[in-house]
């Protein structure tokens, strides 16, 4: 079945490209991309002195994981554009993708069902204004079309999307289709990021974007549950909001960029704290009116032409219970990424990165009490940060098409536990068409 949607995508691709002007420098009227990642995961069997139901399992495991997307544009009017993506997703994380709050594959949601499913993931409206005359030539890609766009401009995009395409972006470690694959190395750990299940969310995002400042704003609808498919439309009671700055600069002739971002969320919450009482029972504490907030810090710099760092860190209160993303309070990330320039093949990269990451005590309580998250609950709690170490190297097999990598993950104490510390090690292949 899988095998038959993926012909389909691609001799729907073709046809459609096909159609499409071949001037590069032609304002594109629409656009048609598309992406497949398959990953598959394996890890040997580790010791623990006890297991929980959220707990990674100790046992040998291996699972694979599947997106295709389709990426379609158009052109509306003067600086406006529509976006629509229908996705399919299946497979599964190792231990159903909970336990480790650094989780382990970023293509993988924490979902009962594996078998792969059609869904919508974007379907919005981008305007943008301009705020000078002098314009650049944009390259046609995903979610992006090719034309002539103003230096300086502000834009309003309105839809279904992920916070994340507009969000705490990273050239060297945001998208785990083609960098490193943790969830906590795609985005800042700590960021309560709103979305549903499969990572996406109703928002209205407001953007300023100059040659050296950014700024963006955004407020989303968060799930009715945590982590649920649901959304929650009583903006009243429920809604999130981020805000980021970013400052571009040179550094020896090297382009580098950093940004600041800082988020509120309200809705109906369980608190900590008070579910100390009844441990098994959070949800008899959640009540509308419970916040989250935190900030994160996020920089990239190239080193050289061909070698790149990047560094993130991350902070949120952690008194109420983890909504949309992953459990992690406190986060600090960095690492390296080469291109294989050197070696005579300048498509590859080689990264490798450490990220450690931390609970609030209200959260650490709560899970030595024997709590449970919708991703982590042993029965008990040892607590120790959470550490992962990841090495990639990705090889273009066929020039902008076709991408295979390997990776190992090095994990210790997951789910903030030095009762079941591991270490545990993680090999992973992943196969990458995107056009």
């Amino acid at each position: 079945m899988i095998r038959n949607i993926l012909t389909l995508g691609f001799l729907f691709f073709s046809i459609m490209v096909s159609a499409q002007t071949t001037d590069s420098l032609k304002a594109e009227r629409f656009s048609v991309h598309f992406q497949s990642t398959v990953i598959r995961q394996m890890k040997p069997a580790f010791h623990a002195a006890y297991s929980g139901s959220n707990s990674l399992s100790t046992r040998e495991d291996a699972q694979t994981s599947l997106t295709s997307t389709l990426f379609l544009g158009l052109h509306l009017w003067d600086g406006a554009s529509f976006y629509f993506n229908p996705e399919l997703s299946g497979g599964s994380g190792l231990s159903g993708a909970v336990g480790v709050a650094d989780a382990l594959n970023g293509e993988t949601y924490r979902i009962g069902n594996p078998a792969p499913q059609l869904s919508l993931a974007r379907l919005y409206v981008r305007q943008l204004i301009a705020l000078s005359d002098k314009r650049s030539y944009q390259n046609s890609d995903i979610n992006q079309l090719g034309g002539w766009i103003p230096e300086r401009y502000v834009s309003i995009t309105i839809g279904k999307s992920a916070i994340a395409d507009f969000f705490d972006g990273n050239k060297f470690s945001h998208d785990p289709r083609s960098q490193f694959m943790a969830w906590s190395l795609m985005d800042n750990g700590a960021w309560d990021y709103p979305a549903n299940t499969h990572g996406y969310t109703e928002s209205v995002i407001l953007e300023y974007v100059s040659p050296t400042h950014e700024l963006r704003y955004a407020a989303s609808l968060l799930p009715k549950a945590p982590n649920g498919e649901e959304l929650n439309w009583n903006i009243g009671k429920a809604l999130s909001h981020s805000l980021e700055y970013t400052h571009k600069h040179t550094i020896a002739g090297q382009e580098g960029a950093i940004r600041l971002l800082g988020y509120f969320s309200t809705a109906n919450m369980g608190s900590y704290r008070q579910s100390l009482v009844n441990p098994s029972d959070i949800a008899s504490t959640r009540v509308y009116g419970h916040t989250k907030y935190g900030f994160g810090i996020n920089a990239e710099q190239n080193i050289t032409g061909d070698l790149g760092c990047f560094l993130r860190a991350g902070w949120n209160d952690g008194h109420n219970e983890t909504w949309a993303f992953t459990e992690i309070d406190r986060t600090l990330s960095g690492g390296f990424v080469l291109t294989g320039q050197r070696w005579k093949r300048s498509n590859d990269n080689i990264g490798l990165a450490y990220v450690i990451s931390g609970l609030s005590k209200d959260h650490r309580d709560f899970l030595q009490a024997g709590g449970y998250g919708f991703e982590l609950g042993d029965g008990n709690l040892n607590y120790a940060p959470e550490q992962l170490a990841e090495l990639y190297y990705s090889a273009e097999m066929k020039k902008d098409l076709i991408y295979l990598t390997a990776a190992y993950q090095l994990l210790f104490n997951p789910g903030y536990n030095k009762d079941r510390s591991g270490p545990v090690n993680v090999f992973s292949v992943r196969l990458h068409i995107r056009m």
